[in-house]
């Protein structure tokens, strides 16, 4: 059975992003980005809440011909390439090989579990990952705390989380700046 592992940047106050929505403060040096090619290649299917797909396919597809920034250009073909998957009740179709999926969560990830495969990728998305949280549908938490104090007042995960209890199985340091923090439910 597959699992959902959600991946999601931080900074060191715990915000998302930055107080006007800002984005741009994570720094992916050449072991983080390493690291998030092994975690493409763990998983086979990437998956997102409607907001962060909207920021993500605005971005992807043409990331070489707007950045020159190493992490970009290897990223963006793997992006482009690797299935994906967007929960959204209002989304009708999307494309660069991605297909849209609303419903009930519990039904609807128990379908997508079920399927034969490489793990799910579950990238940024405070209230998605809030709600399949809530509902134990994440197997596994990779935290990335970045070395900057943002300010914002977006969390991980959506106000009114319930409490939820982890066990710690790795912790690294990438780049001489950048912790994961790897959790399992417990």
């Amino acid at each position: 059975m597959r699992e959902i592992v959600h991946m999601v940047h931080t900074s060191l106050d715990g915000c998302v992003e930055g107080p006007a929505g800002e984005f741009d403060w994570p720094v992916l040096g050449p072991e983080l980005s390493a690291h998030s090619q092994e975690m493409a290649a763990r998983c086979g299917e990437f998956a997102y809440g409607r907001k962060v797909w909207d920021m993500m396919s605005a971005f992807w597809p043409t990331a070489e011909s707007v950045s020159d920034d190493p992490h970009d250009i290897a990223f963006a073909p793997v992006w482009r390439e690797t299935p994906k998957v967007v929960f959204s009740r209002t989304l009708e179709k999307a494309d660069w090989n991605t297909r849209v999926v609303g419903g009930p969560l519990p039904e609807t990830v128990a379908a997508l579990k079920a399927e034969p495969g490489k793990d799910l990728l579950l990238m940024g998305g405070a209230e998605l990952a809030a709600e399949l949280t809530a509902r134990g549908l994440i197997d596994e938490y990779l935290v990335f705390v970045h070395p900057v104090v943002l300010g914002g007042t977006k969390r991980p995960f959506a106000e009114g989380t319930p409490r939820l209890g982890l066990e710690l199985v790795e912790s690294r340091v990438f780049d001489g700046r950048v912790v994961l923090l790897r959790l399992r439910r417990a």
